[in-house]
């Protein structure tokens, strides 16, 4: 392939497989947990590394923040041979009993984007695929971890659509306070719809993955509960974030494993264990 137009990436120096994060920082974290891994691009909000996991070359790679630049890093991607997505990010925790620290294990997302919207019409579901939602729904458990499984908000304004508690009333998190009335119950009304939580990619790539027939799946810490609101847990975010990385990295090695033992083609199903 040639040589790509935003990432300046080239053949070879990514990889089938490919483990998503937002922040440019968050990559060499996730690398860490390969084989001989390398940085192969930074440019603007991507950097990307390549290692090798299971004996197998994985690329890390960084999106940024929201769809337009995800839409971006997924054409590239799937332009040099990517076929598989695990995306491993942060979210504001929606639905009721998740606490800070959870973990999400995205079904599908509830597509409140700009980006998915110019791929196709908001009739078009954005869904994880079952391959990748069950490797990591295993590897979550086996990990002892607290999580839940189920669809989510993804949307384009983080504060435009978060919201924040004040004097017990639900208030904007917007300068000025700015909210129309249009945007007064509109996250009760996702949490309404089962909403798990709420973040600004995986909209954006289970619509596209879904398009392209690749796979892809996401599992999310819940960082902060929404509305915002004052209370009495706290969190150490990267150790909580490592523990999230270790569990999306032994995700993709449980796909790998599968791919290799069902070959191309083949759907896995728990009767071939």
């Amino acid at each position: 392939m040639a040589k790509q137009l935003i990432s300046g990436l080239e053949s070879g120096q990514t990889a089938n497989y490919v483990l998503l994060c937002g922040e440019p920082e968050r990559v060499p974290k996730i690398s860490s947990l390969l084989d001989d891994s390398e940085e192969v691009c930074r440019v603007r909000e991507y950097t990307v590394h390549k290692g090798r996991l299971s004996d197998t070359y994985v690329t890390v790679a960084s999106t940024g923040i929201g769809g337009p630049s995800t839409a971006i890093l997924i054409e590239e991607l799937a332009n040099l041979g990517a076929h598989t997505f695990v995306r491993i990010g942060s979210s504001g925790g929606i639905a009721d009993g998740l606490e800070k620290g959870d973990f999400v294990v995205a079904t599908g997302a509830i597509r409140v984007d700009g980006t998915s919207r110019s791929y196709a019409m908001p009739e078009y579901p954005a869904l994880a695929d079952y391959e990748v939602v069950a490797a990591l729904v295993d590897s979550a458990t086996r990990a002892d971890r607290s999580f839940q499984v189920g669809i989510g908000l993804s949307v384009d304004g983080f504060y435009s659509e978060n919201k924040l508690i004040n004097e017990g009333k639900i208030a904007p998190m917007t300068q000025s306070g700015y909210m129309p009335s249009f945007m007064v119950d509109r996250l009760q009304d996702f949490k309404m719809m089962k909403a798990k939580n709420i973040e600004m990619e995986n909209g954006t790539l289970f619509t596209m993955c879904s398009l392209f027939g690749l796979r892809a799946g996401a599992i999310c810490t819940v960082s902060d509960v929404v509305p915002w609101r004052p209370t009495e847990s706290t969190l150490d975010f990267d150790q909580n974030m490592m523990d999230c990385i270790g569990v999306g990295v032994d995700a993709m090695r449980t796909l790998i494993a599968w791919d290799r033992s069902i070959g191309p083609g083949v759907h896995w199903c728990p009767s071939l264990l």
